[in-house]
């Protein structure tokens, strides 16, 4: 029985080949290769050198954008990996940056739930609350006090009469 072979390419120098029926199951499975890969990656034997990683990030490349129609070189690049990384980092920090200061120095910080100055008003409403609430019972002991008053002034008073004995004690009589 012929099983068919697949390559992995690790390094530039090191080609494993696995037989792909006997690492898997099926022929069918959406990630084959990925797991192939990270299977490679497991072996001992290749590990891979930071040196080896640091050349291939040296490595130079030539990008060039051509005309389609007369094949003239309209620019040329000549990139590494470690240069596109480095660009590519930096458009990502500036922009997060620019984002950053976007927010904090313009009015959009109020659309951000949590803000500083949601904060500011939710202190403030709590004040506002507290004060209407010791307002209110305020009024409330006020109009109590004048509805009494004029109960008093009219006469409608009924008084209750404590029939309760209180107990109180005897002087004791101290000798000289």
């Amino acid at each position: 029985m012929h099983c068919p072979q697949s390559k992995v390419l690790i390094t530039e120098n090191q080609i494993i080949y696995f037989k792909s029926r006997q690492i898997f199951y099926g022929d069918g499975l959406p990630f084959g290769k990925l797991f192939l890969i990270l299977l490679a990656l497991k072996f001992p034997v290749l590990k891979i050198s930071p040196e080896s990683t640091l050349k291939r990030l040296r490595n130079r490349y030539r990008l060039v954008v051509m005309n389609d129609d007369t094949y003239e070189e309209v620019v040329t690049f000549k990139l590494s990996r470690l240069s596109v990384y480095v660009m590519l980092c930096t458009i990502f920090v500036v922009l997060v940056g620019l984002t950053v200061a976007l927010i904090v120095f313009t009015p959009l910080r109020y659309y951000i739930p949590g803000s500083g100055a949601d904060y500011r008003a939710d202190r403030e409403l709590r004040q506002m609350k507290l004060k209407t609430d010791s307002l209110e019972d305020a009024l409330k002991d006020q109009e109590q006090y004048r509805e009494s008053l004029q109960r008093v002034l009219r006469g409608d008073v009924t008084t209750k009469l404590d029939t309760a004995q209180i107990a109180v004690p005897k002087e004791e009589i101290i000798g000289n």
